[in-house]
C-alpha cells in the first residue's frame, strides 16, 4: 500500500479520445487522481458528478483531476459525454494502474467474493510526492474533503 510521502507511481495509458496519458506529463501540477469502479453506476456516476460541479473550485486551486477506472477509453467517452465531464478519464483495462496504487482488492456484495477497485483518491503534489489518501471514499462529501484539503496544503 502507498503511503503520504511516496513518490506516486507513473503511468502510461490511455484517456477517453484514444489519446497517451501519462502522469509524468502532469508533473508540476496538483494532480486529484480518483479511482472509481465502473462508468454509467449510481455511485461512480454521482461521484462524477461531484466532480464535475465542482471543477471550477477545484481548477482554482490549480489542480488537475484525472479519473481512472478499468473501463475503456470507448466506455469513457460515452460517460464523459453523457455526463459532459470536463477533466481527462484514463482507461486501465490491463489493471496496472489500479494495481500500482493498491486500489484493486478483493471485495465482497451479497456474501460474494470478487476482485474489483476500492474507490480511492490520492493528491499528489507538484513533485509527485502523494500529499494525501483519501481510502474507501464515501462519495457524499467527497469532493468537499478533497477542496478542504487542496485549501490547506
Amino acid at each position: 500500500m502507498l503511503n503520504v510521502g511516496d513518490t506516486a507511481p507513473d503511468f502510461s495509458s490511455i484517456d477517453e479520445k484514444g489519446k497517451p496519458v501519462s502522469l509524468k506529463e502532469y508533473r508540476g501540477k496538483t494532480i486529484v487522481l480518483y479511482f472509481y469502479p465502473k462508468d454509467n453506476t449510481t455511485g461512480c456516476t454521482a461521484e462524477a458528478c461531484d466532480f464535475r460541479d465542482n471543477f471550477a473550485r477545484i481548477k482554482k486551486t490549480g489542480a488537475v483531476v484525472l479519473g481512472v477506472s478499468p473501463d475503456s477509453a470507448k466506455s469513457h467517452a460515452g460517460f464523459k459525454e453523457k455526463y459532459d465531464l470536463p477533466f481527462t478519464l484514463v482507461s486501465d483495462e490491463s489493471k496496472k494502474i489500479v494495481e500500482a496504487y493498491g486500489v484493486w482488492q478483493e471485495k465482497s456484495m451479497y456474501g460474494r467474493k470478487y476482485m474489483g477497485v476500492v474507490r480511492t483518491t490520492f493528491i499528489i503534489d507538484p513533485k509527485g510526492k502523494i500529499a494525501h489518501i483519501f481510502p474507501k471514499v464515501k462519495v457524499k462529501g467527497h469532493v468537499d474533503e478533497i477542496l478542504a484539503q487542496l485549501s490547506a496544503s
